[in-house]
């Protein structure tokens, strides 16, 4: 038997009965930008998605016979310019703005927070359940296809034994880092460093990426064990990026599959309240105490599968420096305008003072 080696499908095959619509993929290539993700090929048919379960879904677009031909490398992209928009000069309350050299960043931006590493539990085969034929590992670079009991699951089993990498694939670009939980071979193709958040070795290419033998020796996981659920309600924090127009400001919290029958999300003119019920007896709660003041009448919020997002209508036009009020010295702040739909200011061209702060100008 043989691997197909199209995007999308990666299943095994028999030569002899390979037709000419047996294999379902991709063509293109994986899309991940600002955190939606998508297939290059059929982005106007299957829209973009923020979860990776979700983007793992999308079926293929195209038909055609298997192949175990190696992947054509993609011409490595060469990276954009940085720059960072600084204010130089101001007159008769206008902000103008010029590109700072690249690689110098500013030492009055406000610090990050350090975000805590992530936690990673291993999955346990479900021994008392049947398996079906055809059944693939669920372990990060193992991908033995399951066929019975005796050979698979069996202790001392002929094939019992599964190598593998207990936590997922990393995938850097430039500062970012993207993981998975799913198998390997779907992983995205990207020019910068690729490797398993276990071990330390990192490659290039994504061929030699999925060739990189697992670290763990032990048992395959064809159908994992059902956890218990907690008794004791559980809080946890949650993610919130936003971006702002002249006179919106959005915020997104990322809460997967939120009770909307039991949540709570109210918005008032200087806080906004979360009370959000997550599955596993988790919950989350916070008050955002806003930058501005804003106008609850025509402000909006909505649920999503992996998100809730809120749209806050400014009471005035003035640029938010950060979501929420703080006590911190922030400096001289360098307003920075994008246009990815992150952190930052979009859809503008100059700041839009209050009275009080243009006559200080």
């Amino acid at each position: 038997m043989l691997r197909c080696t199209h995007k999308g499908c990666g299943q095994e095959y028999d030569p002899a009965k390979n037709g000419p619509e047996s294999c379902t993929y991709h063509p293109g290539a994986p899309v991940f930008h600002e955190g939606s993700k998508s297939w290059s090929c059929c982005s106007d048919i299957n829209k973009p998605v923020l979860d990776f379960d979700d983007f793992m879904k999308i079926p293929g677009c195209s038909k055609g016979s298997h192949t175990d031909d190696a992947p054509k490398a993609a011409p490595k992209p060469q990276p954009a310019p940085h720059v960072d928009l600084k204010m130089t000069s101001s007159s008769a309350g206008s902000e103008t703005y010029s590109a700072a050299p690249a690689g110098i960043s500013s030492s009055s931006a406000a610090p990050r927070e350090a975000v805590p590493a992530p936690k990673f539990e291993e999955e346990e085969d479900d021994l008392s359940t049947p398996v079906p034929a055809g059944t693939t590992c669920r372990h990060n670079g193992c991908n033995v296809t399951y066929e019975s009991d005796e050979l698979h699951r069996k202790e001392g089993g002929a094939a019992a034994e599964c190598t593998y990498h207990p936590k997922p694939p990393i995938f850097h670009e430039g500062s970012k880092v993207r993981s998975s939980h799913h198998h390997a071979r779907f992983a995205p193709k990207l020019s910068s460093s690729q490797g398993y958040l276990c071990c330390k070795r990192r490659v290039l290419e994504f061929e030699e990426f999925l060739k990189i033998e697992g670290c763990k020796k032990g048992r395959h996981v064809f159908v994992p064990k059902q956890k218990a659920e907690p008794q004791e309600e559980q809080f946890t924090e949650c993610r919130i990026d936003h971006y702002q127009t002249p006179s919106e400001v959005y915020a997104s919290v990322f809460a997967k599959q939120v009770d909307q029958s039991t949540s709570t999300v109210k918005i008032d003119e200087n806080q906004v309240f979360l009370d959000l019920y997550l599955p596993a007896k988790k919950r989350f709660r916070k008050t955002l105490n806003l930058w501005g003041p804003v106008n609850p009448e025509e402000s909006s919020y909505k649920f999503y599968g992996t998100k809730v997002e809120l749209r806050l209508k400014k009471k005035d036009n003035r640029s938010w420096t950060l979501l929420e009020k703080t006590d911190r010295d922030l400096g001289n702040i360098n307003f920075t305008f994008g246009v990815g739909g992150r952190t930052g200011t979009i859809g503008a061209k100059e700041l839009i003072l209050d009275d009080t702060n243009r006559s200080r100008t």
